[in-house]
């Protein structure tokens, strides 16, 4: 077999292998798990001193998980938060309002004990701040929550936190105050024009380009999602990898994406496995978004990047250059014996003497009998 022969079966069989990872099934993703959002929990350490924050009314828990209103600007209530000395001492606990924000890996986070509520944790108020607990009770303690009359639409978001500030010494020896915190949240909506609405700001795209095009490499998508409505918003995002002329090739499972608050920012990235190098791969962000009550139009985003199946091009192009080589030497061959092109303009090529024939008959020559 010649070695052109040989390089012509090795391109066709690379191409077929490659068509053939192209069509298989898509590739199963690894998605990066989404946080989900949680409220304060105490510092390290604080076993030995334990507490539980929860909903309540004037005579005990309601089974309420959260705070949850619906309320028009002016508007004021009265509620109860219940907290409970769990301990086998009395306790003393800073109870206030405070802020929620969303943190940059999707959990619902509040404000710093160092920072002032300026949202519906500064609209919540207690008669007193510090408040002592027996071992083992229950304080069912009054707060008044009042909306202002130019509060904004949409859902505010914060919490109403129990803190108790202890003196503790490190392994060196240093005495350090630590504030330890739980909480239970608080979902305010205000009535008036409510604006669900979230963006994909930025959709990135990276390929691990294989060495063997029929094994597939990894496709890293990271796309990043901001609520730029005034309700909170979840709901799932799927990422879809396709090649030249909108051919599929992998798709992840949906993935939940975390609770944003409005103004909330999450960055999604998913690692697809086994993305056929298709010479041109996009990746398209599909989000479903959801409100608390409703979904939402889907979200669409793409971006792409270069995949060349670079053995396969090698080998095309030692099969390319290796022909341009034979015809380059077949033709310099023929000029050296003269043999290449069509014989010259007004010359006649000599006779065949096997196909001549014999020579015409005609009179003898002169001076014979």
């Amino acid at each position: 077999m010649s070695l052109v022969t040989l390089l012509s079966r090795t391109g066709a069989t690379l191409a077929a292998v490659l068509l053939t990872a192209a069509l298989a099934p898509p590739a199963a993703a690894a998605p990066t798990p989404s946080p989900a959002g949680t409220p304060a929990k105490p510092a390290p350490g604080a076993a030995a001193t334990r507490w539980a924050v929860q909903p309540s009314g004037p005579d005990g828990p309601t089974g309420r998980n959260y705070f949850i209103y619906d309320l028009a600007p002016g508007s004021t209530l009265t509620d109860h938060v219940g907290v409970s000395n769990l301990s086998d001492r009395p306790l003393t606990f800073q109870v206030y309002g405070t802020d929620a924000y969303t943190t940059a890996d999707g959990a619902f986070a509040l404000l710093p004990a160092d920072r002032s509520a300026t949202d519906v944790g500064s609209w919540i108020r207690f008669d007193r701040r510090s408040w002592t607990v027996a071992p083992g009770r229950r304080a069912d303690i009054p707060f008044r929550l009042s909306v202002p009359a130019n509060a904004t639409p949409g859902d505010h978001a914060g919490g109403v936190i129990a803190a108790i500030a202890q003196a503790r010494t490190t392994a060196d020896g240093q005495q350090v105050r630590v504030d330890q915190r739980l909480a239970a949240r608080v979902y305010l909506r205000v009535d008036g024009d409510v604006r669900p609405a979230v963006t994909i700001e930025s959709v990135s795209v990276g390929y691990d380009t294989p060495i063997n095009p029929a094994a597939g490499g990894d496709a890293l998508v990271t796309y990043r999602l901001r609520n730029t409505g005034n309700v909170r918003v979840g709901g799932t995002g799927t990422v879809a990898v396709n090649g030249p002329f909108g051919w599929e090739l992998a798709r992840t499972a949906p993935v939940d994406l975390p609770e944003l608050l409005p103004g909330g920012v999450f960055t999604v990235t998913e690692r697809i496995t086994g993305v056929p190098p298709a010479l041109r791969l996009t990746a398209e962000v599909d989000l479903a978004p959801t409100t608390v009550d409703t979904a939402l139009p889907p979200v669409l985003r793409s971006a792409s990047t270069w995949a060349p199946p670079w053995l396969l091009l090698a080998l095309l192009a030692v099969l390319a250059g290796w022909l341009a080589v034979r015809w380059h030497r077949r033709s310099a061959a023929a000029r050296a014996t003269g043999t290449e092109g069509p014989p010259a303009q007004g010359t006649r090529p000599d006779p065949d003497p096997a196909v001549a024939g014999p020579p015409p008959a005609g009179p003898p020559a002169a001076g014979t009998s």
